[in-house]
Protein backbone atom coordinates (compact mmCIF):
# COMPACT_ATOMS: atom_id res chain seq x y z
CA UNK A 1 0.00 0.00 0.00
CA UNK A 2 1.29 3.43 -0.98
CA UNK A 3 -0.17 6.85 -0.17
CA UNK A 4 0.15 10.02 -2.25
CA UNK A 5 0.83 13.21 -0.31
CA UNK A 6 0.32 16.50 -2.13
CA UNK A 7 2.39 19.32 -0.69
CA UNK A 8 -0.14 22.10 -1.35
CA UNK A 9 0.51 25.82 -1.63
CA UNK A 10 4.29 26.21 -2.05
CA UNK A 11 4.40 29.58 -0.26
CA UNK A 12 2.66 28.19 2.82
CA UNK A 13 3.46 25.56 5.42
CA UNK A 14 2.26 22.68 3.22
CA UNK A 15 5.72 21.52 2.09
CA UNK A 16 6.97 21.59 5.70
CA UNK A 17 4.11 19.72 7.36
CA UNK A 18 3.87 17.23 4.48
CA UNK A 19 7.59 16.49 4.71
CA UNK A 20 7.54 16.15 8.50
CA UNK A 21 4.55 13.81 8.36
CA UNK A 22 5.96 11.70 5.53
CA UNK A 23 9.38 11.25 7.13
CA UNK A 24 7.80 9.95 10.35
CA UNK A 25 5.19 7.77 8.62
CA UNK A 26 5.01 4.01 9.07
CA UNK A 27 3.55 3.53 5.58
CA UNK A 28 5.07 3.88 2.11
CA UNK A 29 4.49 7.39 0.74
CA UNK A 30 5.10 9.54 -2.32
CA UNK A 31 5.57 13.26 -1.76
CA UNK A 32 4.26 15.16 -4.78
CA UNK A 33 5.96 18.51 -5.26
CA UNK A 34 8.94 20.40 -6.56
CA UNK A 35 12.08 18.48 -5.58
CA UNK A 36 14.26 21.56 -5.15
CA UNK A 37 11.64 23.15 -2.89
CA UNK A 38 11.34 19.99 -0.81
CA UNK A 39 15.11 19.59 -0.56
CA UNK A 40 15.46 23.19 0.63
CA UNK A 41 12.63 22.62 3.12
CA UNK A 42 14.35 19.49 4.45
CA UNK A 43 17.61 21.39 4.80
CA UNK A 44 15.88 24.12 6.80
CA UNK A 45 14.30 21.54 9.09
CA UNK A 46 17.49 19.55 9.59
CA UNK A 47 16.02 16.49 7.85
CA UNK A 48 18.66 14.29 6.25
CA UNK A 49 18.68 14.00 2.47
CA UNK A 50 18.26 11.56 0.75
CA UNK A 51 15.04 10.75 2.54
CA UNK A 52 14.17 7.40 4.20
CA UNK A 53 13.54 4.46 1.88
CA UNK A 54 9.76 4.36 2.52
CA UNK A 55 9.44 7.86 1.05
CA UNK A 56 9.79 8.86 -2.60
CA UNK A 57 9.70 12.29 -4.22
CA UNK A 58 7.50 12.60 -7.29
CA UNK A 59 8.86 15.76 -8.87
CA UNK A 60 6.45 18.33 -10.29
CA UNK A 61 8.26 21.57 -11.17
CA UNK A 62 7.12 24.93 -9.86
CA UNK A 63 6.09 27.48 -12.46
CA UNK A 64 7.75 30.31 -10.53
CA UNK A 65 10.19 30.27 -7.60
CA UNK A 66 8.32 30.00 -4.29
CA UNK A 67 8.95 32.55 -1.57
CA UNK A 68 7.68 31.69 1.92
CA UNK A 69 4.64 33.75 2.81
CA UNK A 70 4.27 35.34 -0.65
CA UNK A 71 1.50 33.99 -2.84
CA UNK A 72 2.08 33.86 -6.59
CA UNK A 73 -0.77 33.23 -9.01
CA UNK A 74 1.71 31.68 -11.44
CA UNK A 75 1.93 28.63 -9.18
CA UNK A 76 -1.83 28.05 -9.02
CA UNK A 77 -1.73 25.49 -11.81
CA UNK A 78 1.22 23.77 -10.13
CA UNK A 79 -0.92 23.22 -7.04
CA UNK A 80 -3.68 21.64 -9.13
CA UNK A 81 -1.18 19.53 -11.08
CA UNK A 82 -0.22 17.86 -7.81
CA UNK A 83 -3.82 16.79 -7.29
CA UNK A 84 -4.14 15.62 -10.90
CA UNK A 85 -0.96 13.56 -10.59
CA UNK A 86 -2.23 11.93 -7.40
CA UNK A 87 -5.55 11.09 -9.06
CA UNK A 88 -3.75 9.64 -12.05
CA UNK A 89 -1.74 7.39 -9.73
CA UNK A 90 -4.87 6.29 -7.90
CA UNK A 91 -6.63 5.41 -11.16
CA UNK A 92 -3.65 3.30 -12.19
CA UNK A 93 -3.60 1.45 -8.87
CA UNK A 94 -0.41 3.16 -7.72
CA UNK A 95 -1.96 4.80 -4.65
CA UNK A 96 -4.34 3.44 -2.05
CA UNK A 97 -5.17 6.87 -0.63
CA UNK A 98 -4.55 10.59 -0.94
CA UNK A 99 -3.45 12.91 1.87
CA UNK A 100 -3.43 16.61 1.02
CA UNK A 101 -1.56 19.54 2.50
CA UNK A 102 -3.45 22.85 2.58
CA UNK A 103 -3.98 25.00 -0.50
CA UNK A 104 -4.88 28.67 -0.74
CA UNK A 105 -8.23 28.93 -2.51
CA UNK A 106 -8.08 32.69 -3.09
CA UNK A 107 -4.82 32.66 -5.05
CA UNK A 108 -6.12 29.88 -7.31
CA UNK A 109 -9.26 31.91 -8.01
CA UNK A 110 -7.14 35.04 -8.52
CA UNK A 111 -5.31 33.09 -11.22
CA UNK A 112 -8.59 32.83 -13.12
CA UNK A 113 -9.34 29.23 -12.11
CA UNK A 114 -12.68 28.53 -10.46
CA UNK A 115 -11.83 26.57 -7.32
CA UNK A 116 -13.98 26.07 -4.22
CA UNK A 117 -11.73 23.61 -2.44
CA UNK A 118 -10.25 20.13 -2.43
CA UNK A 119 -13.63 18.54 -1.72
CA UNK A 120 -15.37 19.96 -4.76
CA UNK A 121 -12.33 19.53 -7.04
CA UNK A 122 -11.93 15.85 -6.20
CA UNK A 123 -15.68 15.21 -6.50
CA UNK A 124 -15.72 16.68 -10.00
CA UNK A 125 -12.56 14.85 -11.06
CA UNK A 126 -13.84 11.46 -9.91
CA UNK A 127 -17.48 11.89 -10.92
CA UNK A 128 -18.69 11.44 -7.35
CA UNK A 129 -22.41 12.13 -7.13
CA UNK A 130 -22.43 13.42 -3.58
CA UNK A 131 -19.55 14.08 -1.20
CA UNK A 132 -19.59 14.95 2.48
CA UNK A 133 -16.97 16.80 4.51
CA UNK A 134 -16.17 15.04 7.78
CA UNK A 135 -13.84 16.34 10.48
CA UNK A 136 -12.36 13.86 12.93
CA UNK A 137 -10.70 14.83 16.19
CA UNK A 138 -11.10 15.39 19.91
CA UNK A 139 -13.16 12.21 20.17
CA UNK A 140 -15.69 13.58 17.67
CA UNK A 141 -16.69 12.95 14.06
CA UNK A 142 -18.59 15.92 12.64
CA UNK A 143 -20.00 15.91 9.10
CA UNK A 144 -21.47 18.89 7.26
CA UNK A 145 -24.59 19.20 5.11
CA UNK A 146 -23.30 22.48 3.60
CA UNK A 147 -19.67 23.56 3.48
CA UNK A 148 -18.27 26.76 1.97
CA UNK A 149 -21.38 28.87 1.58
CA UNK A 150 -22.27 32.34 2.83
CA UNK A 151 -24.43 31.99 5.92
CA UNK A 152 -27.33 33.72 4.16
CA UNK A 153 -27.37 30.96 1.53
CA UNK A 154 -27.45 28.04 3.97
CA UNK A 155 -31.23 27.71 4.57
CA UNK A 156 -31.98 27.47 0.84
CA UNK A 157 -29.28 24.82 0.44
CA UNK A 158 -30.76 22.53 3.10
CA UNK A 159 -33.13 20.43 1.06
CA UNK A 160 -34.63 17.04 1.70
CA UNK A 161 -32.67 15.57 -1.22
CA UNK A 162 -29.36 16.90 0.11
CA UNK A 163 -30.07 15.66 3.61
CA UNK A 164 -31.01 12.20 2.40
CA UNK A 165 -27.81 11.99 0.35
CA UNK A 166 -25.62 13.23 3.22
CA UNK A 167 -27.06 10.72 5.66
CA UNK A 168 -26.66 7.85 3.20
CA UNK A 169 -23.04 8.73 2.37
CA UNK A 170 -22.21 9.16 6.04
CA UNK A 171 -23.80 5.82 6.92
CA UNK A 172 -22.01 4.00 4.08
CA UNK A 173 -18.54 5.32 4.82
CA UNK A 174 -18.80 4.93 8.59
CA UNK A 175 -19.44 1.24 7.92
CA UNK A 176 -16.98 0.72 5.06
CA UNK A 177 -14.10 3.01 6.02
CA UNK A 178 -14.40 3.34 9.80
CA UNK A 179 -15.54 -0.25 10.45
CA UNK A 180 -18.54 0.84 12.57
CA UNK A 181 -21.13 -1.88 12.08
CA UNK A 182 -24.23 0.10 13.09
CA UNK A 183 -23.38 3.82 13.15
CA UNK A 184 -25.37 6.19 15.36
CA UNK A 185 -25.87 9.47 13.51
CA UNK A 186 -27.06 12.56 15.42
CA UNK A 187 -28.59 15.16 13.09
CA UNK A 188 -28.44 18.79 14.23
CA UNK A 189 -31.19 21.35 13.68
CA UNK A 190 -30.60 24.55 11.75
CA UNK A 191 -32.16 27.07 14.10
CA UNK A 192 -31.58 27.90 17.78
CA UNK A 193 -33.17 25.26 20.01
CA UNK A 194 -33.80 23.20 16.84
CA UNK A 195 -36.55 25.64 15.88
CA UNK A 196 -38.34 25.50 19.24
CA UNK A 197 -41.41 23.79 17.83
CA UNK A 198 -41.62 26.10 14.83
CA UNK A 199 -41.39 29.37 16.77
CA UNK A 200 -37.77 29.93 15.64
CA UNK A 201 -38.01 28.48 12.15
CA UNK A 202 -39.74 25.62 10.38
CA UNK A 203 -36.79 23.87 8.67
CA UNK A 204 -36.69 21.27 11.45
CA UNK A 205 -40.39 20.45 11.08
CA UNK A 206 -40.61 20.54 7.30
CA UNK A 207 -37.22 19.18 6.18
CA UNK A 208 -34.87 17.88 8.86
CA UNK A 209 -37.19 15.76 11.03
CA UNK A 210 -38.77 14.04 7.98
CA UNK A 211 -35.27 13.21 6.72
CA UNK A 212 -34.39 11.65 10.07
CA UNK A 213 -37.60 9.59 10.05
CA UNK A 214 -36.94 8.44 6.49
CA UNK A 215 -33.38 7.45 7.40
CA UNK A 216 -34.70 5.28 10.22
CA UNK A 217 -37.07 3.65 7.78
CA UNK A 218 -34.02 2.81 5.63
CA UNK A 219 -32.47 1.06 8.63
CA UNK A 220 -30.13 3.88 9.66
CA UNK A 221 -29.80 4.65 13.37
CA UNK A 222 -30.40 8.39 13.05
CA UNK A 223 -31.66 10.76 15.73
CA UNK A 224 -32.65 14.41 15.85
CA UNK A 225 -32.97 17.15 15.01
CA UNK A 226 -30.83 18.08 18.00
CA UNK A 227 -30.20 21.66 19.16
CA UNK A 228 -26.62 22.55 18.28
CA UNK A 229 -25.88 23.81 21.78
CA UNK A 230 -27.06 20.51 23.28
CA UNK A 231 -25.64 17.81 21.01
CA UNK A 232 -22.06 18.84 21.71
CA UNK A 233 -22.48 18.37 25.45
CA UNK A 234 -20.18 15.43 26.20
CA UNK A 235 -22.85 13.01 27.44
CA UNK A 236 -24.82 13.50 24.20
CA UNK A 237 -21.93 13.66 21.75
CA UNK A 238 -20.39 10.46 23.08
CA UNK A 239 -23.60 8.58 22.29
CA UNK A 240 -23.17 9.31 18.59
CA UNK A 241 -20.64 7.86 16.18
CA UNK A 242 -21.02 10.96 14.03
CA UNK A 243 -22.80 14.30 14.25
CA UNK A 244 -24.31 15.79 11.08
CA UNK A 245 -24.28 19.60 11.31
CA UNK A 246 -26.15 21.87 8.93
CA UNK A 247 -23.38 24.36 8.16
CA UNK A 248 -19.65 24.91 8.46
CA UNK A 249 -19.20 26.87 11.68
CA UNK A 250 -22.07 25.14 13.47
CA UNK A 251 -20.16 21.89 13.39
CA UNK A 252 -16.52 22.83 13.18
CA UNK A 253 -16.17 25.50 15.87
CA UNK A 254 -16.63 22.93 18.63
CA UNK A 255 -14.58 20.23 16.94
CA UNK A 256 -11.64 22.52 16.28
CA UNK A 257 -11.74 23.77 19.86
CA UNK A 258 -11.54 20.17 21.02
CA UNK A 259 -8.91 19.00 18.55
CA UNK A 260 -7.02 21.83 16.85
CA UNK A 261 -3.56 20.68 15.89
CA UNK A 262 -4.73 17.05 15.74
CA UNK A 263 -7.93 17.21 13.67
CA UNK A 264 -8.32 15.55 10.29
CA UNK A 265 -10.51 16.54 7.33
CA UNK A 266 -11.96 13.53 5.48
CA UNK A 267 -13.92 13.59 2.22
CA UNK A 268 -16.65 10.94 2.25
CA UNK A 269 -18.46 9.75 -0.87
CA UNK A 270 -15.39 9.64 -3.11
CA UNK A 271 -14.29 6.42 -4.79
CA UNK A 272 -10.92 6.90 -3.07
CA UNK A 273 -9.76 7.66 0.47
CA UNK A 274 -8.83 11.31 0.97
CA UNK A 275 -7.73 13.01 4.17
CA UNK A 276 -6.18 16.38 4.93
CA UNK A 277 -4.89 18.54 7.74
CA UNK A 278 -7.62 20.61 9.37
CA UNK A 279 -5.80 23.96 9.03
CA UNK A 280 -4.85 26.41 6.32
CA UNK A 281 -1.66 27.55 4.66
CA UNK A 282 -0.47 29.73 7.62
CA UNK A 283 1.53 32.09 5.42
CA UNK A 284 2.85 33.91 8.48
CA UNK A 285 4.63 30.73 9.64
CA UNK A 286 5.97 29.64 6.26
CA UNK A 287 9.73 29.18 6.08
CA UNK A 288 10.24 29.63 9.83
CA UNK A 289 10.37 25.93 10.69
CA UNK A 290 7.75 26.45 13.40
CA UNK A 291 4.68 24.84 11.85
CA UNK A 292 3.02 22.08 13.89
CA UNK A 293 2.73 18.96 11.73
CA UNK A 294 0.47 17.15 14.21
CA UNK A 295 -2.69 17.44 12.13
CA UNK A 296 -0.90 16.30 8.95
CA UNK A 297 0.56 13.32 10.77
CA UNK A 298 -2.89 12.36 12.04
CA UNK A 299 -4.29 12.78 8.53
CA UNK A 300 -1.68 10.46 7.06
CA UNK A 301 -2.21 7.82 9.75
CA UNK A 302 -5.98 7.95 9.28
CA UNK A 303 -5.61 7.69 5.49
CA UNK A 304 -3.63 4.47 5.95
CA UNK A 305 -6.20 3.03 8.36
CA UNK A 306 -9.13 3.93 6.12
CA UNK A 307 -7.43 2.52 3.03
CA UNK A 308 -6.82 -0.79 4.80
CA UNK A 309 -10.43 -1.00 5.96
CA UNK A 310 -11.74 -0.03 2.52
CA UNK A 311 -9.61 -2.69 0.84
CA UNK A 312 -10.81 -5.30 3.33
CA UNK A 313 -14.45 -4.32 2.75
CA UNK A 314 -14.02 -4.55 -1.01
CA UNK A 315 -12.36 -7.96 -0.74
CA UNK A 316 -15.22 -9.15 1.46
CA UNK A 317 -17.57 -8.13 -1.37
CA UNK A 318 -15.54 -10.18 -3.82
CA UNK A 319 -13.53 -7.33 -5.35
CA UNK A 320 -9.89 -8.18 -4.64
CA UNK A 321 -8.66 -5.17 -6.61
CA UNK A 322 -10.05 -2.85 -3.93
CA UNK A 323 -11.85 -0.86 -6.64
CA UNK A 324 -14.64 1.55 -5.94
Amino acid sequence: MRIAITTGEPAGIGPEVALRAAVDASVACDLLGDQELLQATARGLGIAWPLPSHLRIMHEPLVAPAQPGRLDTRNARYVLRLLDRALEGWREGEYAALCTAPVHKAVINDAGIEFRGHTEYLAHATGARHVVMLLVGGGLRVALVTTHLPLAAVPRAITRERLDACIDVLQHDLVQRFAIAAPRIAVVGLNPHAGEGGHLGREEIEIIAPAVIAARQRGIEASGPWPADTIFVARNAMRADAILAMYHDQGLATLKYASFGKGVNVTLGLPLVRTSADHGTALDLAGAGQADAGSMKEALALAAQMAQRWAAAQQARGRPDGGS
